[in-house]
């Protein structure tokens, strides 16, 4: 994943910071606890795409 895009791809429900997970292959959003799949390299942004995560 490009350091560039990943500085400016933010959450598409809250607007916030994502973090990315190079094991699983997420953008990960912890205030609304959802995982966002990148596929081929492009990030799937959809929030009905996007996988529930646990709270830490």
């Amino acid at each position: 994943m490009d350091a560039r895009l990943l500085d400016i791809l933010v959450c598409p429900l809250c607007k916030g910071p994502l973090e990315y997970d190079k094991k699983a292959q997420e953008l990960t959003c912890r205030p609304d606890r959802l995982a966002y799949p990148i596929r081929d390299g492009i990030p799937i942004m959809w929030a009905d795409q996007a996988r529930k995560i646990e709270p830490v």
